[in-house]
């Protein structure tokens, strides 16, 4: 495994930005789809129209899943279930579950709180992931510009019963991610279509069972949830996925958690436009936080001659 490089290059910023706009519609696809389907069955879902859709692509390319003959083939599968866990199944689930009981922004700033667990973890398990003064700057940075934005409205209690262990099962669901996002860049050497593919099928294998034994084979759903669950599978899923393993492997999984700071501006840019919700008036400041974290944390340091 080569040393992350020292700067991430406009290609992985392009990546990244383009995350974070697909994962910010996912919030509101995600509360357009629990009308008419459970959460687990959403998770479920999605990760098996992903695995589809990626199984699809590799085929028609003439791409072969990484072979189990090899024991470096061995690792890559178990990458490839570690990554079907950590980075879909187990993160899906726990969110979409938890925002049937959590206040509205809580699970926004959950996924801005990412980057703080990919920090000490790139630092002891990453080559050339260390933890300057810089970079932690620019990832506090970013997270006050998070919560800024979603405001301490956030963390009011929405008074129900399972509210408490909502809030842990959104919290589980960043730590979920930050595990992923090391896995991801650690998996040796392979092609990046064939491992994300692979990651989905383990992922799809693992949830689907569980998602029928807790909520049955799921009903055709209306207009709106079929097309939410279908964004859902196709974007942040299975085209998510393709660009978080090529982000990760070429520029780091420390570069590619801060998507997590964008993804509650494009969230509530999304609401305003397609939803007529309220722009907040603290946007634009947060905004401006959450861009100047970003820019701080990829400041190259200084090499020594």
């Amino acid at each position: 495994m080569t040393e992350t490089p020292t700067t991430p290059g406009l290609t992985n910023w392009i990546k990244l930005i383009t995350l974070g706009i697909i994962w910010g519609a996912s919030f509101m696809a995600v509360t357009v789809a629990l009308d008419g389907l459970g959460p687990m069955t959403i998770a479920a879902t999605r990760i098996v129209i992903g695995a589809l859709s990626l199984m699809a692509l590799i085929t028609a390319m003439g791409i072969s899943l990484p072979s189990f003959a090899t024991r470096q083939g061995r690792i890559i599968w178990a990458c490839a279930l570690a990554m079907g866990l950590f980075s879909n199944a187990l993160p899906f689930t726990l969110l979409s579950w938890g925002q049937t009981y959590v206040a509205s922004g809580f699970a926004g700033v959950c996924m801005a709180i990412v980057p703080l667990f990919v920090l000490p973890l790139a630092h002891l398990l990453v080559p050339g992931e260390r933890m300057t003064l810089r970079r932690s700057l620019g990832f506090s940075v970013g997270f006050v510009g998070v919560v800024v934005l979603i405001g301490l409205d956030a963390f009011t209690s929405a008074g129900s019963d399972y509210e408490s262990l909502a809030r842990l099962a959104c919290l589980a669901a960043s730590l979920c991610y930050a595990i992923g996002a090391i896995v991801t860049r650690l998996c040796p050497q392979v092609n990046m279509l064939s491992l994300s593919a692979a990651a989905l099928s383990c992922g799809a294998a693992m949830i689907l069972p569980v998602a029928l034994w807790q909520e049955g084979a799921p009903v055709m759903p209306d207009t709106n949830p079929f097309l939410a669950i279908l964004y859902l599978g196709l974007f942040p899923t299975a085209v998510a996925q393709i660009l978080l393993v090529q982000v990760a492997r070429s520029a780091g999984p420390a570069f590619l958690s801060t998507v997590n700071y964008q993804v509650p501006v494009w969230s509530v840019i999304f609401g305003a436009a397609l939803l007529s919700e309220a722009v907040p008036p603290q946007l634009f400041a947060a905004l401006a936080l959450i861009l100047g974290g970003l820019l701080l944390s990829r400041q190259p340091s200084r090499r020594h001659a």
